[in-house]
């Protein structure tokens, strides 16, 4: 059983850093979810860095501790899991990135272990959507985003962090019938920024959606359009507004407060999930590391779905 070092014990400025103080170590025995940084961020068109926000998350994240108050479950109870370490990148080549990620993904998905995965920039998760695919078929996609990634092009380039869904919904690696985005706001150069996404089959609902029907009904119409569909989640840090996250590329404002973002996470409960990504922290703009507190929260909130699910798998038997 791997978990965390216990800091009531040791000082958590002491030793290397990992996600959580987990053992950092590549290890697919005995394990029930991986930790993964994808330190990618040449696929970014406007602020660079997210390449560093992996090793950022991790320093805050010695922070958390093993129980989840909120959710009422020690993740530790019923889960082992590891800091798998970092995908090995290739700066300026996505594409070869991606072959990365699938080859590096592949032995943690055969061996059924759910990875968290942290970027870098959102053109990663095309990579992360091919080694699912590979191993499940078409899953659907659960995506919170202040932006729809489903543009076709960013100055010519076809694997920019702005269209990883639309290839994704073109490789068929998604089932977009199943697959829900929440969260789209700010200035566009149209309607059709978010109107393609509709086109391509996603059910998209924008911020201004999100307050009018208040969380509860969000969170209804995402379990209804995913259904019992393996699912990942894709959540990309500027879904908080700024004020809460500052630390990222292309930020918007009007949109939740960090505690609402986490309460869209622990809703997820229930659904098949079989991965998940946390992508676009950049460090050089979060002052406070106010950022890294949110982006090692939400991923400590999707570890604990994990937890959740084994525990109800546990006590079926």
């Amino acid at each position: 059983m791997y978990k965390p070092i216990d800091s009531s014990m040791s000082p958590r400025f002491v030793g290397p850093r990992s996600f959580m103080r987990l053992e950092h170590i590549r290890t697919t025995e005995n394990v029930d979810f991986a930790v993964i940084g994808v330190p990618f961020d040449t696929a970014a068109s406007n602020r660079t860095g997210q390449r560093y926000g992996p090793q950022h998350i991790r320093d805050f994240s010695v922070l958390l501790r093993p129980y989840n108050y909120d959710q009422d479950i020690n993740i530790f109870d019923y889960c082992s899991g590891v800091d798998y370490g970092d995908i090995n990148v290739i700066p300026g080549n996505a594409l070869r990135t991606y072959d990365n990620i699938v080859d590096g993904l592949t032995p943690v998905l055969e061996n059924d272990i759910t990875p968290v995965m942290m970027g870098g920039d959102h053109s990663i998760s095309l990579g992360h959507l091919r080694a699912f695919a590979k191993r499940y078929g078409p899953v659907a996609l659960v995506h919170f985003d202040s932006h729809s990634d489903t543009w076709d092009a960013y100055y010519g380039e076809k694997y920019m962090h702005g269209t990883p869904f639309r290839r994704a919904v073109e490789e068929g690696l998604i089932d977009v019938e199943h697959s829900i985005q929440v969260g789209m706001r700010g200035p566009l150069y149209g309607p059709e920024d978010i109107e393609d996404a509709r086109d391509l089959g996603f059910e998209v609902i924008p911020m201004k959606d999100v307050f009018k029907l208040g969380h509860d009904e969000v969170v209804k119409r995402i379990h209804d359009r995913v259904g019992n569909k393996k699912a990942f989640v894709s959540f990309d840090i500027d879904f908080l507004d700024p004020a809460y996250a500052p630390g990222t590329g292309t930020p918007e404002v009007g949109g939740p407060t960090s505690h609402e973002a986490l309460e869209f996470v622990r809703s997820l409960d229930g659904l098949d999930l079989v991965g998940f990504d946390l992508v676009e922290v950049l460090p050089t703009y979060d002052s406070g590391e106010i950022t890294a507190v949110a982006a090692s929260s939400v991923m400590f909130e999707m570890i604990t779905l994990i937890a959740l699910k084994k525990r109800r798998e546990l006590e079926r038997k």
